[in-house]
């Protein structure tokens, strides 16, 4: 197939005919096609329903989305101007879904995940389906190796992004094989891809990379491609304006918590064995693999196959760049997670494929893996080798609140929590103290709170789990984390530790005594440096970019001043720090 000349439309391509496919015969007057669309979604709405739930990342949201509701902006703490929320689009979606309500955010975001999920299976079935040519028969192959996974499940809720990230590739993927044949409605294509980033700054890479093979096949005018191209930035762009002048850095503060240009490649590829070796994932991958040869050459032979194929390479070159990245920069805590996109961008092209005798023979021998997967194969607890750990979070969670589906703030709430007993108990008994987590769940000191670096609050707490102590705290008061992803000083000090992802930068205590707390003659030297480097240069300047009123000479300096301070990173020892960044 030869490109069209520079400057002219591609006229429509029909997909390649069923007959042009080896299938079986014909299963006209049985609505064959519409139930390999439906069983699968019913499948995951079910799977999912079944073990919804919200986590402590969830609530990390919900806290963001109680202070848009109570018209205190984006933000987690009233007077800190700090974006917790990675999924940007998704705290939006939350919002404005419980607002008009009124209902528990978090309950809202368990239903709106769940729903998301569901509609991305099915616009990445459609989207295969007709891809193929919408043959009269077709079997769930490659959707068949992702339903069995139980982190697809948990996933499709959780009160995270995942259910909208799920949506956004099946909504790509399906725009691609109508676009990528047509030529039609590009504008519009390429608002959706812009905005990926808005759902996770990591699909950016997937963005970028369906871009690249929209505009090979396309081949638009350059007024066309100029006029997409616009489209497809103004979102993007016009958050990164406003976050950068907002909030003062360039990404999300968890980005930089957890450094996500890192390289760890042991602890990535300690993530990925986690993944697959519970399901033994290779099994269907493989088989999948196998049969991409045959299904390939037949789609090759077929009219137009060669753009058909070009087509279906870009979700797999797409989920093996995500995976790819995912590893590299060293994984995360909760079980599958952060592969979960990547598996799915896999498989699409495989979703369903034509019904042949050896498409049918592959689909009994993954119904024995998937059986297999359902009844015995399960991930552990918690995965732990000493110097990696990754965790089950929806059977933890479980645990910890004793109910099956904790789905509402509430059920958090109870949970019997040291930290979460003496935040009530203090409040109501009116001390302006702020209270700190010194050993994980086991110990906390509460400590009279700064009058003058915090004349507007009456209580503050610090506790490791940034959505408990969300909840705990009220939205008037302040709360942030010991783990730094609220937290802008702790999240631009250097890391430390290496063994739980996006647990790397636990700030030291004496910060937490110098922000927080009056000087005083019992001063250890870490909270008198800790003290003194608070005042100095770009620690200050810091500090400054988050907590001082927003003017437009405020959102000025920080936007002009956001490549710097996002790039910043301060000794965690606040002895070194103070050395580094004060005058003496």
């Amino acid at each position: 197939m030869t490109a069209p000349p520079e400057g002219k439309q591609l006229p429509y391509v029909p997909a390649p005919s069923a007959s042009a496919l080896p299938t079986a015969r014909s299963g006209r007057g049985f609505p064959w096609r519409t139930l390999t669309v439906v069983l699968p979604a019913c499948w995951i709405l079910l799977a999912g329903w079944n073990h919804r739930w919200i986590g402590d990342d969830g609530l990390i949201y919900t806290r963001v989305v109680r202070q848009i509701m109570a018209g205190n902006g984006p933000v987690f703490n009233i007077g800190e101007r700090v974006e917790t929320s990675t999924g940007t689009l998704w705290q939006w979606l939350v919002a404005s879904a419980a607002l008009p309500t009124g209902k528990d955010p978090a309950t809202v975001a368990v239903w709106l995940g769940l729903v998301l999920c569901t509609t991305g299976f099915v616009l990445a079935l459609l989207g295969t389906l007709t891809l193929y040519g919408r043959p009269a028969r077709v079997v769930p192959l490659g959707v068949l190796a992702l339903l069995p996974v139980q982190a697809t499940w948990d996933y499709a809720t959780s009160g995270l992004e995942t259910g909208l990230a799920f949506c956004w590739l099946g909504a790509t993927w399906w725009a691609l094989v109508h676009t990528g044949r047509s030529g039609r409605q590009l504008v519009p294509v390429a608002v959706l891809l812009g905005v990926g980033p808005l759902v996770r700054p990591d699909l950016a890479l997937v963005t970028a990379l369906y871009a690249v093979v929209l505009y090979a096949l396309v081949r638009p005018r350059l007024r066309h491609m100029l006029t997409a191209l616009a489209a497809g930035l103004a979102l993007p762009v016009g958050y990164e304006v406003f976050r950068a002048g907002y909030y003062g850095i360039l990404v999300p503060l968890p980005a930089v918590t957890k450094e996500a240009s890192w390289t760890l490649w042991d602890r990535g590829l300690f993530y990925l064995a986690d993944f697959i070796a519970p399901y033994h994932l290779w099994l269907p991958l493989a088989l999948v693999a196998a049969l991409a040869v045959p299904v390939a050459a037949a789609v090759h032979d077929a009219p137009d196959g060669r753009r058909t194929l070009i087509i279906a390479a870009a979700p797999v070159a797409a989920g093996l760049v995500s995976a790819l990245f995912v590893t590299k920069v060293g994984g995360d805590f909760m079980h599958g997670r952060m592969l979960l996109p990547g598996l799915f961008l896999v498989l699409l092209p495989g979703f369903l494929v034509p019904l042949t005798r050896t498409t049918a023979s592959a689909l009994v021998a993954l119904t024995v893996w998937a059986g297999a997967c359902l009844l015995l194969w399960r991930p552990p607890p918690t995965s732990d080798d000493g110097s990696h750990f990754v965790v089950d979070e929806h059977t933890g969670y479980v645990g910890a609140t004793g109910q099956d589906h904790p789905v509402t703030q509430s059920a958090h709430a109870a949970r019997t929590f040291l930290f979460a007993r003496e935040a009530r108990r203090l409040q109501a008994a009116g001390e302006r103290v702020v209270l700190i987590e010194t050993s994980y769940d086991r110990k906390v000191e509460a400590l009279p709170l700064s009058a003058q670096r915090h004349p507007d609050v009456r209580f503050a707490g610090v506790e490791a789990r940034l959505g408990h102590v969300g909840v705990a705290i009220p939205l008037d008061e302040t709360a942030t984390d010991s783990l730094s992803l609220a937290n802008p000083l702790g999240a631009h000090t250097q890391p430390v530790v290496f063994r739980k992802a996006g647990h790397e930068k636990p700030i030291d205590r004496a910060w937490v005594i110098a922000d927080y707390t009056d000087p005083s003659p019992a001063d250890s030297p870490a909270v008198r440096a800790a003290r003194h480097a608070l005042t100095c240069g770009a620690i200050a300047e810091l500090q400054d970019s988050f907590r001082t009123p927003l003017t437009v000479s405020r959102f000025w300096h920080n936007l002009t001043g956001a490549w710097e301070r996002t790039r910043l990173r301060i000794p965690a020892d606040p002895v070194a720090a103070e050395r580094t960044f004060c005058v003496k």
